[in-house]
């Protein structure tokens, strides 16, 4: 829209008359988004301050959980991924990672909710795996 509203008429019926003429002449025509619904930032939700970090967020597929939960998850792919080891010191090398980030969490806990870990017993873990292999 570059043409100015002229004096006396009014801004709706300015506006009203700047969609129809685009509407007259395609413009509207094959929009990106055509026939999804508003992101929940304007269709209406309450209204979040952090919206727009979190669409970020999403499109770059990165996301964000306080550091005790993080750990927690960091520890149960580490136990998934010595199941999957290709070797027995594979298997001591990752449980012992993840042994020592638990350890320093224990002794200094991050904030957020409350860890609820302790570390892995690596013996068990590779006997687990010993048998998982036979």
């Amino acid at each position: 829209m570059t043409e100015r509203k002229p004096p006396g008429v009014s801004f709706e019926s300015w506006v009203d008359k700047q969609i129809r003429e685009a509407a007259e002449r395609g413009e509207f025509k094959d929009l990106p988004g055509l026939g999804r619904p508003l992101p929940s930032a304007l269709s209406g939700d309450a209204y979040d301050e952090m919206w727009w970090i979190k669409g970020k967020m999403h499109r770059e597929g990165l996301g964000f959980l306080p550091p005790t939960l993080a750990l927690r998850k960091e520890a149960e792919e580490a136990l998934a991924k010595a199941h999957r080891a290709p070797s027995e010191s594979a298997v001591r090398r990752i449980v012992g990672r993840i042994n020592e980030k638990i350890a320093v969490a224990i002794r200094r806990p991050p904030p957020g909710p409350l860890l609820g870990l302790e570390p892995y017993d690596t013996e068990a873990v590779v006997e687990e795996w010993r048998r998982g292999r036979a």
